[in-house]
């Protein structure tokens, strides 16, 4: 059943126009319900506001408690999650049966974060104890994106949580049903009301969200949308701003013997989840010459075994739809605007939706092209002369978030990793590889230096610093200067 806001602990109707989220790869409706209007964000906010005290002055065992009640209540609907994610998205089910895994994760990981990066400390000193702790810092606003409706999102929510702040999220307008099925499992978990808030729309309902009166916007986006909320936020430094955006990430190959082993990291670097990662490798750097060239030669029979099809075909596929047959037609035009030899065309596949796409592989060496993030499955080659030149082009972006190198030379990798500017670099593992218990963000235009993932603690709540003693000693003797 389609439920649309959750608001101090009730589910209601939304009082704005219809929103309805569409499986790409039928063409069907999944979800149909209401958006919010600003009343209704307005109402969310108000209900988390006046939860927010309650909730952060709850003992941290409490919370604790809580957040494990909702790792199980998504344990024990794993199934049917995922199974809707798939639906909604596209994306193969062995994929959001991987993204429930993670969700699940994300609780224990979220405990362990905070006891390191946050909590509590205390030092002895000469008149007593400095004390360190960390307080929430209120009302956190959550922007979910698409492409991991339920694993995204959640990383900011299980944080922000944890530390004691109360939350309202909007999903994305493509998947609302996802954002229901969180929220119901964190009703599940028996939260006080105002604890979490769920209103469902799109721009809309996201800019009447950020301008009411929210303690932090935890994002995860594009990085069009990045910039516009940096400049939204110029000048309201005490809203917490964590923004973690996308990338046009290179990949770099030297000296890397087996060409096919290669090649499988880049398939699964470019291609995964439809390119749809914000992740993925935009570009591939390779030596001019034989080297090279065997690198591609590999990379495109890969290519050519990729299977593309529903969620739920036969044989399981590696490749779903894009998010929308409209992401479909723009990915298709945006490879076909870029200058250079098409290798591999990305078109529609026979027989399927539009929202279908087959990997487009093009050399632009000696190109120039846009600096920007195509989210599809299109991986851009060029070559380079010598592996400084290939670091030199790896850096050629205002993004900054994934970077890799496949090299069977470990001096290689060391001057890599130095030079290279990206917030996650890899070494021979794809540029997708990440650990929810490693920071994940970048720079640039690819965020604002609050990497989330185990680093999210740090964003969640802020330090206050005490000097204390247990009574009130004679220090008038200490003072210097006095009469007599």
């Amino acid at each position: 059943m389609s439920r649309s806001l959750y608001i101090n602990g009730q589910w209601v109707a939304g009082h704005g126009a219809g929103l309805t989220s569409i499986d790409p790869a039928t063409g069907q409706a999944a979800w149909e319900g209401a958006t919010a209007t600003a009343a209704d964000v307005a109402a969310a906010v108000t209900a988390a506001r006046a939860a927010a005290h309650d909730w952060a002055d709850r003992p941290r065992e409490e919370r604790i408690a809580a957040l494990r009640r909702y790792k199980a209540a998504l344990d024990a609907r794993k199934d049917a999650f995922a199974e809707a994610m798939s639906r909604e998205t596209g994306k193969a089910l062995w994929e959001t049966r991987a993204e429930l895994g993670s969700m699940m994760g994300k609780v224990d990981v979220s405990i362990a974060a905070y006891d390191e990066r946050t909590g509590v400390k205390e030092t002895v000193t000469g008149f007593g104890r400095a004390v360190l702790r960390h307080r929430a810092h209120g009302v956190m606003a959550v922007l979910g994106p698409f492409n991991f409706p339920g694993h995204l999102p959640n990383g900011h929510i299980v944080p922000a949580l944890l530390a004691g702040d109360t939350v309202v999220f909007k999903p994305s307008e493509e998947t609302p049903w996802a954002g229901q099925l969180l929220v119901e499992a964190l009703e599940a978990a028996d939260l006080p009301p105002g604890v979490i808030n769920l209103v469902q729309g799109g721009r809309e309902t996201g800019q009447a969200l950020i301008e009411q009166d929210i303690d932090g916007l935890l994002f995860t986006g594009s990085a069009a949308a990045g910039s516009h909320f940096r400049r939204v936020f110029a000048e309201r430094p005490d809203v917490i701003l964590a923004l973690e955006l996308g990338g046009n990430n290179p990949l770099v190959v030297w000296d890397a013997a087996d060409a096919e082993a290669a090649a499988a990291l880049i398939v699964q670097s470019a291609f995964i989840t439809t390119g749809q990662r914000c992740s993925c490798a935009r570009r591939l750097i390779v030596p001019e010459g034989h080297e090279g060239e065997a690198i591609i030669e590999a990379v495109v029979a890969l290519s050519d075994r990729l299977i593309a099809g529903a969620w739920n075909s036969d044989p399981e596929p590696f490749m779903g739809p894009l998010i929308s047959a409209r992401a479909g037609r723009m990915a298709r035009e945006s490879a076909g605007l870029l200058l250079g030899t098409v290798i591999r065309e990305a078109r529609a596949v026979d027989g399927l939706s539009e929202a279908f796409i087959t990997p487009g592989i093009i050399d632009v060496s000696h190109h120039e092209t846009p600096d920007e993030e195509i989210f599809a499955p299109v991986l851009q080659v060029r070559r380079a002369a010598t592996f400084d030149g290939a670091i030199a082009l790896a850096n050629a972006t205002r993004y900054g978030l994934s970077a890799g190198l496949i090299s069977d030379d470990v001096t290689r990798w060391d001057h890599f990793q130095k030079r290279i500017r990206a917030g996650v670099v890899n070494w021979n593992r794809p540029t997708t590889g990440a650990a929810g218990t490693a920071p994940f963000g970048g720079l640039g235009a690819s965020g604002n230096h609050r990497p989330s993932a185990y680093y999210a603690a740090d964003y969640c709540a802020y330090p206050v610093a005490s000097f204390e003693a247990d009574a009130v000693a004679q220090t008038v003797g200490d003072i210097k200067g006095l009469r007599g």
